[in-house]
């Protein structure tokens, strides 16, 4: 009997050594593609992901997707403005009328259709920062309630022109919308803004309040970084051990914001 048992436990064993890194909680995803857009938190780890100042850059060493896309900007906005307009060119690393989120949504759809990128299954969205921060160079931004701007469910709000976009309730339904019609079997997430220095508490949490109820309406996931990543305003102000300047992640916090995203995404995964 124990010469069975003893046998029995060596191929248990083996058959452990033989199975995929999941079960030991490194599960990989090498059938799918993933896009990013966002603020310059995303925008900083390169648009290959390679640098780890970066949260993708950790992301895609724990989620291991078969490609990351990075279409994010520095200086984005959910926001978009009354001069904003459609621009696949623009190129812009601080606050502009174009740097805005629809316009990386534009040019992710635009690279999908001519063949350069591939269609991705999972969309990441992480902004907010720079809609808080700037509230007077997005002069609309708390202007609605997510209530008024899902409100008018008559007509698309894909139909208007992102001029008439004013809010950021409105921009986050308007930009979800459009990659939900281009996208329909993809998965949307959102991200809410992390803490910083550079801005109130307060604007943060009233950013992420609104895109996280943007996301319930339209059943996105949303992950709250503000209040999950483990980088707090009220440390950065006095230390730093996550930021280099209280707004954008150094190393240490980017590992920290990638490995959480990743581990979020893992229990809210429909693939």
């Amino acid at each position: 009997m124990e010469k069975s048992a003893n046998k029995n436990i060596a191929i248990l064993v083996f058959l452990l050594l033989l199975l995929p890194s999941a079960a030991f909680g490194q599960k990989r995803h090498g059938d799918l593609d993933i896009a990013l857009l966002g603020d310059s938190n995303t925008w900083i780890a390169g648009d290959d992901c390679s640098q780890p100042k970066g949260w993708p850059y950790w992301f895609d060493k724990k989620f291991q997707p078969r490609s990351l896309a990075n279409y994010s900007r520095s200086g984005a906005t959910w926001t978009n403005t009354a001069n904003t307009v459609r621009n696949l060119k623009a190129y812009s690393e601080i606050l502009d009328d174009n740097n805005v989120v629809y316009n990386q949504i534009a040019r992710l759809i635009a690279e999908v259709d001519n063949g350069s990128t591939a269609s991705p299954q999972v969309i990441i969205i992480g902004a907010g920062t720079n809609d808080a921060w700037f509230r007077e160079r997005r002069p609309g931004v708390f202007s609605e309630t997510p209530a008024q701007a899902f409100a008018d469910t008559d007509t698309l709000i894909t139909g208007r022109k992102p001029s008439e976009v004013l809010s950021l309730a409105s921009s986050v339904r308007y930009g979800c919308e459009l990659l939900m019609q281009r996208f329909p079997d993809a998965q949307i997430v959102l991200l809410t803004p992390t803490q910083a220095t550079v801005c109130g508490y307060d604007p943060i949490r009233q950013a992420a309040d609104i895109i996280e109820e943007c996301g319930r309406r339209l059943s996105i996931s949303t992950i709250a970084l503000e209040g999950g990543s483990g980088t707090y305003r009220a440390i950065e102000k006095v230390k730093k051990p996550h930021t280099s300047d209280g707004a954008h992640t150094n190393p240490a916090g980017a590992r920290r914001h990638g490995y959480f995203i990743a581990s979020q995404l893992e229990s809210i995964l429909l693939f």
